[in-house]
This record gives structure tokens, sequence and C-alpha cells, in this order.
């Protein structure tokens, strides 16, 4: 194995052969042949934080592989090992002990609550003029969805009127989009 160090004999940073290792590494330089003791890069930490991952009605305990020194935020995209299956999934809670921070560094954290990404059930309320009917469509997550743009979900032509985001605004400007997991509700008018 070769490494790039400097070389304390040839004053430049030098390619170095790996000769022994241990603790540290004995290297010798390729160019004037010295040999040295250099440390051994520390490997990260890594951590299996327990992970709940919800898709729609249904919770899974799962794990999510983070370094220790890493940071966790609400809202960051990550992978969920659940078994032999992996999931994209959303951060919507961090847990430290008793506490529910925005943001922990990986070591800290007890628990993660997440949410399902790549397949989602968006949720859609069509009015037809006198009722509102309750329709939902499963659709990948990245789905995007635009406001005035016409849709079929579950035999039923729509019209988008506006659409309300998980994390709180309400999109009514004809035009507007965003993609099928960032969707609380889609509200519509049957066609």
């Amino acid at each position: 194995m070769f490494i790039t160090l400097a070389c304390p004999e040839c004053n430049d940073e030098t390619e170095h052969e790996v000769v022994a290792e241990s603790r540290d590494l004995l290297v010798r330089c390729t160019t004037c042949g010295h040999h040295q003791h250099v440390p051994k890069e520390r490997e990260p930490r890594v951590l299996m934080i327990k992970t709940i991952v919800s898709r729609e009605g249904t919770s899974r305990v799962c794990g999510i592989e983070l370094a220790a020194e890493d940071e966790c935020t609400i809202t960051d995209h990550l992978v969920a090992e659940c078994g032999d299956d992996a999931f994209g999934v959303e951060v919507t809670s961090i847990e430290c002990g008793d506490k529910r921070p925005e943001r922990a560094k990986a070591s800290d954290i007890t628990a993660l609550w997440t949410r399902t990404i790549e397949q989602v059930v968006v949720k859609i309320s069509i009015h037809d003029g006198r009722k509102t009917i309750p329709v939902y469509m499963e659709c990948d997550g990245e789905s995007p969805f635009v406001v005035g743009d016409m849709y079929v979900a579950s035999g039923k032509r729509f019209k988008i009127s506006h659409l309300k985001l998980r994390d709180g605004p309400l999109m009514r400007k004809e035009g507007w989009k965003t993609v099928g997991h960032r969707i609380k509700r889609i509200y519509g008018v049957r066609l």
C-alpha cells in the first residue's frame, strides 16, 4: 500500500510505501528510502441508531448508521435499514433521552423518528360542488404536483386548487409545485 506524506529528508510531499502496520505505520520514502513512523488515521466510530420508520398507518423499528461525530437535523434525508430492506426516510423528530432537539450529535441520539419518502400515500380531498370525497393516491415521493394541473386518482379526474405542505404553508397560486413527500393534503375540484 502507498500513501503520500511529507518526507523529512526530501523536504517535500512524496509517495511512501507502508512497510509495517501496528499501532502506527512504518513507512519508507520511495524517493530517498528514509524510514519513519506515522500515526494511523483513526476510523470514525460507526453507531447504529434506533430508528422508528413510519409509513402511513404502520411503524417499524429499524436502524440508521451514522459516524459518532456526525450531526443529524430534523428534515435530513437518510437511509434506514430494516432487516434486508432499506428505505429512504426523512427525519421528523430526534430523541436525546427525554429531550427532543432540532439537531444533535449522533453519539447523543437515543432514537430517530422518521417517515418514508420513496413511496408515499398522498391524501386528496376532491370537492364536486356538493360534497368532498376523500381519496388516497400512492406515488413516488419525488412525483411532482402542480396547482392548476389535472390528475386522476381512484378513477376521479380533478384539478388541484391548492396544496397543503407538511411544514405549514398552503400553496394556492397556479403553477406552484412541490413533490409528493412534502405534501400533507391536496385539495382539488372534480372535473
